[in-house]
């Protein structure tokens, strides 16, 4: 399953650079969030792969989602799809946009892929095992090295939101003290937690599930977690939620095991 996600996002991921190359007119959807030709195209090219190869698992997907396309039973397996995670930053000219698929199983982020087309960097994960994954200007795998969380590392170093940043997110910083700080785009900033090229990703802004769970499957496969406020791993698969929507996230602090005590500690 691994390998399909992998070929799929390199796939999707050429589409999304041939339309950041020949630009694109930006729509907006109903939550006025922008929407690109790049992410329809990418869905579509994700989709048809993973309903070719896996028949029996159902998808969601952002695009399908935002027109009222759900399956109706997600209790066992099911595959969470974003097309293109970082459309800010892709409509901004920026590089940190992301391809995300991933397999969810019982609430946990199992399986997943995210792939940076516009820099080359490219993570998986699967129990027990994460990857920093080396391509080609032709799309092609040529390389791969195992990463994982770091321990013991000060001043820690935290990864926020470019985009989305929000004075929750700056009290905890300062709360947090000495720490040099990272503004990333998109799922990359956990991903740069499983590399141990930082230690602590907090989001006190809004997020859907198909915006975490490649990233958080990298996460957890390279030893870290994602946990909530209230110290809970973070679940997917949410739905008839009591103050929210389906598939929307709560706050939520990812930290490999060097910055899982403070962040615990915090809060």
């Amino acid at each position: 399953m691994l390998g399909v996600f992998e070929r799929l996002a390199l796939l999707a991921g050429r589409e999304v650079m041939r339309v950041y190359r020949a630009g694109c007119a930006v729509d907006r959807k109903s939550d006025s969030s922008p929407v690109t030709e790049a992410d329809r195209e990418s869905e579509k090219i994700i989709l048809a792969g993973l309903r070719a190869a896996f028949p029996d698992i159902p998808c969601v997907a952002e695009e399908e989602a935002s027109a009222g396309i759900v399956p109706p039973d997600l209790d066992g397996a099911f595959f969470l799809v974003d097309p293109l995670d970082g459309t800010k930053e892709f409509v901004n000219r920026r590089t940190d946009f992301t391809v995300n698929i991933a397999l969810v199983r019982h609430g946990v982020p199992d399986i997943g892929v995210v792939f940076a087309p516009c820099t080359g960097r490219f993570f998986s994960g699967r129990p027990g095992r994460a990857e920093s994954i080396e391509i080609n200007d032709d799309y092609q795998i040529v390389g791969r090295r195992p990463v994982s969380v770091r321990t013991g590392v000060t001043p820690l170093t935290i990864v926020a939101s470019r985009s989305h940043n929000t004075p929750e997110t700056e009290a905890y910083i300062r709360t947090v003290g000495a720490a040099e700080l990272v503004s990333v785009g998109s799922s990359l900033k956990f991903c740069l937690v499983a590399a141990a090229e930082a230690d602590v990703y907090p989001r006190f802004g809004r997020t859907m599930e198909w915006d975490t769970a490649a990233g958080d499957a990298v996460l957890r496969a390279a030893g870290g977690m994602t946990r909530t406020l209230d110290g809970k791993p973070l679940a997917y698969g949410k739905r008839n939620q009591a103050d929210d929507e389906d598939f929307a996230n709560p706050h939520f602090i990812a930290s490999g095991r060097a910055g899982a005590d403070d962040a615990a500690r915090i809060h």
